[in-house]
């Protein structure tokens, strides 16, 4: 079976490396940018369209005498931000993502690369760059290489190598299924009736968080000491983040290799982040990148992911009976069925609902 895995590794650039490593990312920025603004001013003053092909051939005409500095760095910089573009302007007509912004220096540094790209155990090769340092051995990534995506985080540079590669087909995973419903209180809620709790990552740094960022707020703009608080606010930033990750790919494994069938709620997560009230939570909770993560985990493990519909009342029906209330309150943690009499652990129910599913999927 081939499958696509990405391999991430921190770089350890020397000083000339890591100045190149900044021309990179703000070439592709730059591309993105001038790409983006070049689709406004095509449909506001011709009603036209156009696409990444079309955009890099004037591109490289442009190069040449409005920007010679693009020469500096590897052409597959502007070339894959310029393609990025185009996925942002389908994900838009689509009605998956909102319309495409421009970018800004500093925020989310990041570039990509293909070509020869090569692996050594203490070293990765990209064009352009040469042999850049890693911070720790490269010897588990195998597979042919597709391409490589630099980013910045804070004050470190990191490499995501995606390659293809050739994994056998998992043995089935053998047990009972289990249905999870996700939470605030509860991060999941497990039909076997475990609970695991949230790690809360971005409520636990808060109070520090508000601080660096009121500090950030009083530096004056454009000197040292703004740009050494802005650093400061993004490790920490880095660190929920990471924080968040870590716990999301150990949970997501262990149920992925030791489940055979796994079931979850199509959550609108889109809409329920606009409650003001329970944004911040559900942001911090991270519910689209754990099903995100069984979703691929599952086919590697030989284990099977089922995904309830939207609407399907898993908090309002009886596991026992299938009664289905009318309405029930967010508040409400415990409810008694009024037609068999059972007594019901709102959430526990909710994920035996998810495992019922089954029979009726």
């Amino acid at each position: 079976m081939l499958v696509n895995k990405a391999y991430r590794y921190e770089l350890k650039p020397n000083k000339t490396q890591l100045i190149l490593l900044k021309k990179h990312a703000g070439c592709a920025r730059f591309a993105w940018n001038w790409g983006l603004a070049e689709r406004k001013r095509l449909w506001e003053e011709e009603r036209k369209t156009t696409n990444a092909i079309e955009l890099h051939r004037k591109l490289n005409r442009l190069k040449k005498t409005d920007f010679p500095w693009m020469y500096e760095v590897s052409k597959c910089a502007p070339q894959e931000a310029l393609r990025d573009l185009d996925k942002a302007f389908k994900n838009f007509f689509e009605g998956k993502a909102n319309f495409p912004k421009f970018k800004k220096k500093g925020m989310h540094d990041s570039f990509r690369l293909t070509g020869t790209i090569k692996v050594f155990p203490k070293h990765v090769q990209l064009p352009r760059l040469g042999k850049i340092r890693v911070k720790e051995k490269t010897t588990k990534c195998k597979g042919r290489i597709l391409s490589a995506t630099v980013s910045r985080e804070a004050d470190r540079w990191y490499v995501s190598l995606t390659v293809i590669v050739e994994i056998p087909d998992p043995v089935p995973v053998v047990g009972e299924p289990v249905g999870i419903d996700v939470g605030l209180k509860h991060f999941a809620v497990l039909s076997t009736g475990e609970k695991i709790e949230a790690p809360k990552s971005l409520e636990k740094n808060l109070k520090r968080l508000r601080r660096l960022s009121r500090q950030h707020s009083r530096k004056q703009k454009g000197s040292n000491s703004r740009r050494k608080s802005a650093i400061k606010l993004a490790r920490l930033h880095r660190r929920i983040r990471n924080q968040r990750r870590d716990f999301l790919h150990k949970l997501s494994t262990k149920l992925a290799k030791i489940k055979p069938v796994i079931v979850i709620e199509d959550l609108a997560v889109k809409n329920m982040i606009k409650n003001r009230h329970l944004s911040r939570h559900i942001a911090d909770a991270g519910w689209r990148e754990f099903s995100r993560m069984l979703e691929y985990k599952t086919k590697w493990y030989g284990s099977k992911l089922v995904v309830a519909p939207k609407f399907y009342p898993s908090s309002r029906m009886c596991s026992g009976c299938g009664y289905v209330l009318p309405d029930i309150k967010l508040s409400t943690r415990y409810w008694v069925c009024p037609e068999c009499g059972i007594y019901h652990d709102r959430d526990i129910n909710a994920a035996q609902n998810l495992v019922n599913y089954l029979e009726t999927a």
